[in-house]
C-alpha cells in the first residue's frame, strides 16, 4: 500500500492554473498533489552572444524554491551568494526539455525565458516545473502569434516530464516525498506528445533494478505523461 493510498499507477490529482500572474507574457500555476510550482514565461528580443546573428531562438530557464516549500526552511540562495549545484542541474534539465519541444527558426531569434518557482514542495518539483513550464511557454507563443511577430506555430510538441519508481518493491508512478526519500529505485521521465523521449534520469537508490523493472516504469512513465498532456491541452485550449 501506497503512503497516500493510492493505485501503483495512479496519479496525484493535477490541475494546471493559466494567467496566474498579471505581468509576464504567459504563467500557470500547476499542482501536482501537494507539489506547487508557478512558472512564468518572459519574452525578450535578445538572444545569449553564441547563437547571435543566426536567426535561431532560445529557450531557456530558471528554476529556484521558496524558504517554506519545505518542512524545514530553507536558506535562500541569493543569500548565500550562488546558487547549489542541484539548482544549477534542476534549470538546465528544464531548458533543453523545453527546447526540445519548440523549432528555433520559427521562433525568431529572440529568447523566452521559463522561470519555475517552488512554492510547496512534495516531490517531483523538476518534473512539475517541466510540465507547467510548457504551458507557460506556450501561453507566451500565443501572444506572440497573436501580435504577428512569430508567424508560424514554433511549439512543435507538448513536452510533460513525470516520476517513477520502485517503492517497497513495486513498481509506482509519480512519487510523493514519502516515497521518493524511501524508493529503492527513482527515475524521471521527460517525454514529447508523441512520446518520444527527450531524457530519461533513472538510478538505484539502495537496490539495483533490471532491465524489466525499467521496462514497467517506461509504461508507467507513458501513461502518466499522457494524462499530463491531456491537461496541458485542457488549460492552453
Amino acid at each position: 500500500m501506497r503512503p497516500s493510498g493510492r493505485a501503483l499507477d495512479e496519479m496525484r490529482p493535477v490541475s494546471i492554473e493559466t494567467d496566474f500572474t498579471k505581468h509576464a507574457e504567459g504563467s500557470a500555476l500547476i499542482r501536482m498533489g501537494d507539489t506547487h510550482v508557478l512558472c512564468t514565461a518572459t519574452v525578450e528580443d535578445r538572444v545569449p552572444p553564441f547563437i547571435k546573428g543566426s536567426g535561431l531562438g532560445w529557450v531557456t530557464a530558471e528554476y529556484g524554491m521558496l524558504p517554506r516549500a519545505t518542512n524545514t526552511r530553507m536558506r535562500r540562495e541569493a543569500s548565500a551568494g550562488k546558487q547549489g549545484g542541484r539548482t544549477i542541474e534542476i534549470q538546465r534539465l528544464i531548458g533543453r526539455s523545453l527546447r526540445a519541444g519548440v523549432d528555433r527558426v520559427a521562433l525568431g531569434e529572440r529568447q523566452i525565458t521559463v522561470d519555475c518557482d517552488v512554492l510547496q514542495a512534495d516531490g517531483g518539483t523538476r518534473c512539475a516545473s517541466i510540465t507547467g513550464g510548457w504551458v507557460a511557454l506556450r501561453l507566451a507563443v500565443n501572444k506572440l502569434m497573436k501580435s504577428g511577430d512569430v508567424i508560424s506555430d514554433p511549439m512543435l510538441d507538448p513536452v510533460a516530464a513525470i516520476s517513477c519508481g520502485i517503492y517497497a518493491g513495486q513498481p509506482v508512478l509519480d512519487l510523493d516525498y514519502p516515497e521518493d526519500s524511501e524508493a529503492g529505485v527513482d527515475g524521471n521521465f521527460i517525454m514529447t506528445g508523441s512520446r518520444q523521449l527527450i531524457e530519461v534520469q533513472m538510478s538505484a537508490e539502495g537496490a539495483t533494478y533490471s532491465r524489466d523493472q525499467m521496462n514497467t516504469l517506461m509504461d508507467l512513465a507513458e501513461k502518466g505523461v499522457a494524462e499530463l498532456i491531456a491537461a496541458q491541452t485542457a488549460a492552453t485550449a
